[in-house]
């Protein structure tokens, strides 16, 4: 687990890839849609949170997905991004 300036980042419980983490914002929002309800100091800092948790993973190349809805398949209603690293299931390597 991983935790900086009111973001965390933890392993995935069920992963999809060789290297899957979260990163959540502390403040609640449901979803990506809400996205404007952070500053743009605080967006900036939830993105340099994301790209420094994965080049603490050792990651160099890897995805970075949102699921927004559960069409997309959002099964959690708090905004969160996968960082995905290696083999991922279901994508092209």
């Amino acid at each position: 687990m991983r935790a900086a300036d009111g973001f965390v980042a933890i392993r995935d419980i069920a992963p999809k890839a060789d290297t899957h983490l979260l990163v959540l914002p502390e403040r609640h929002v449901s979803s990506f849609r809400e996205i404007s309800e952070f500053p743009a100091d605080e967006a900036k800092r939830m993105l340099d949170f994301v790209a420094e948790t994965a080049k603490e993973a050792g990651l160099e190349d890897y995805r970075v997905v949102v699921n927004v809805g559960e069409g997309a398949g959002q099964t959690v209603f708090h905004l969160h991004w996968h960082v995905l690293g290696g083999r991922v299931e279901g994508l092209p390597a």
